[in-house]
């Protein structure tokens, strides 16, 4: 039986990448399927990936999906506190949905009791609205570096009265060693926070896992409440982290190839390509050789003039030249668009140092980055062929010139992006263009597929969450988390 009082859970991983998203998304499906009002909610995310809100908010991608798994629209009261890294030093602050500056690790160190507060009032909303609140930390509560004014592990944990259960990744190995030192580096209150573990992506006899798992309970006096199975094949959009995981297929009838730029943003766009069965999709890792392709897909970038520079310094401005020579088609999504335009101006300095770099000079127009961000989810048509698209908008720059005369969708807000002349180059700033069979398949047909037949994404992405749900319900021992689960006490604000 499960009590209707507010009831709030935080998963917390002793490492990144441990299954902190996935786990927090099932969970949020197994409570939806149960009939329970259940929210995502992580404090602080730190990702280049997100998605535009419905109420032209940006969170963190994982927040959306984890919404989705949850049957409610995403908010920005889910993530109040969005890092988008633009250097190894440096990062967008985004409070509440909305870019409030770029700061350095040390200016936002000393920001962090300002954004503890920003946190609390999103959590205290959705503590009013919901029956449960599943919270999500970041990276590691172990990093000893950031534990003063934490507000995304044991700070907001301490902070709000939430029981917390640590999720380590059998896969990567020394699973014993990752919780045992997590806990031992945690303080004594800290310690007794800790209500579980489960332990993700175990391959094998698990027979043979029982004396380790037996062991780890009598030195920590903690439940292993459940060990999660490698689910091969399973798709949850990730946080930030590409895949290198790929499907098997058969018959790709279209090859297409992507950067990995080093700010690469929002690349889970193609996500519905990697899936295709008709495509053969890659994305081309720093120091790889650069393969021929039908479609080549510059994509997203926190800092394009910097990505810009270094698609230069390792070959790719040669390469794209010499695709199109052969006739192969070039896409550029958002900042990958920008770089086909004559230049990029930052004359206020808001990616990196003020001023300006030459483009790739592909279409006649120049982009110039600006304070105020485009946030916006849009409907539209193709202005080729007429496919319905849908996705959203996440972008700084304002681009003019002529080639924006030749639009590359017609948008319910007005024209978007640009298709040169030979129709063989085309840019736009709708990031999700996948997602929509129809715009999908006429994507592809423009690249050279034939008969393309694009699965539906979000029905897919649906049954890969259902998957993942029936996984925790089989695997984790649910009436144990229930339990948990207690009551949490009021925030005083």
């Amino acid at each position: 039986m499960i009590t209707r009082s507010l009831m709030a859970l935080m998963v917390q991983g002793t490492t990144s990448d441990a299954g902190k998203s996935t786990l927090v998304a099932g969970l949020g499906r197994v409570l939806y399927r149960r009939g329970v009002r259940v929210a995502p909610f992580k404090p602080q995310n730190m990702a280049l990936n997100s998605a535009v809100t419905a109420d032209g908010g940006e969170i963190g991608r994982a927040q959306a999906v984890q919404a989705q798994a949850c049957g409610v629209a995403p908010r920005t009261d889910m993530n109040p506190v969005l890092l988008k890294p633009s250097s190894d030093t440096g990062a967008q602050v985004i409070i509440h949905g909305k870019a409030l500056a770029e700061m350095d690790a040390r200016r936002y160190h000393d920001y962090k009791s300002i954004a503890m507060a920003a946190v609390l009032e999103s959590y205290a909303r959705l503590r009013a609205e919901f029956e449960c609140v599943l919270v999500e930390g970041a990276g590691s509560p172990a990093e000893i570096n950031l534990r003063d004014r934490d507000i995304a592990n044991m700070g907001f944990a301490e902070a709000v009265d939430c029981p917390v259960i640590l999720i380590a990744d059998i896969d990567r190995g020394g699973v014993f060693a990752h919780l045992v030192g997590t806990l031992a580096l945690l303080s004594p209150t800290e310690q007794a926070r800790v209500r579980g573990f489960v332990i993700n992506r175990f391959r094998g006899d698990l027979g043979l896992l029982q004396p380790g798992l037996d062991w780890l309970e009598r030195r920590t006096g903690k439940p292993v409440l459940g060990v999660l199975p490698y689910l091969h094949g399973l798709h949850i959009e990730a946080e930030d982290g590409i895949s290198r995981e790929s499907p098997a297929k058969e018959a790709a009838g279209l090859r297409v190839i992507a950067p990995v730029l080093p700010r690469i943003s929002n690349h889970t766009d193609f996500d519905p390509l990697r899936l295709h069965p008709q495509v053969d999709f890659s994305f081309v890792g720093p120091g790889a050789p650069i393969p021929s392709a039908d479609l080549v897909v510059l994509p997203g970038s926190k800092n394009v003039r910097a990505d810009l520079e270094w698609l230069r310094a390792n070959g790719w401005e040669d390469a794209l030249l010499r695709h199109l020579r052969y006739g192969g088609k070039l896409l550029g999504v958002c900042g990958g668009f920008q770089m086909f335009g004559r230049a990029i101006h930052d004359p206020l300095g808001l990616e990196d140092a003020a001023g300006s770099v030459a483009g790739l000079a592909l279409l006649d127009f120049e982009t110039s980055i600006a304070k105020d961000k485009q946030l916006r989810r849009v409907e539209g048509v193709t202005a080729f062929g007429g496919a319905r698209i849908a996705g959203y908008e996440i972008h700084m720059g304002v681009s003019t010139g002529p080639a924006l005369a030749r639009p590359f969708a017609h948008l319910q807000e007005g024209a978007d992006g640009a298709i040169s002349a030979d129709g063989r180059i085309a840019g736009t700033y709708v990031h999700g263009l996948f997602d929509v069979p129809e715009a999908c398949d006429a994507l592809l047909a423009w690249a050279g597929l034939a008969e393309p037949q694009s699965p539906d994404y979000m029905a897919l992405r649906e049954h890969q969450i259902d998957r993942l749900a029936d996984a925790i319900e089989q695997h984790i021992g649910f009436e144990k988390i229930m339990e948990i689960m207690v009551p949490a006490r009021a925030l005083s604000m």
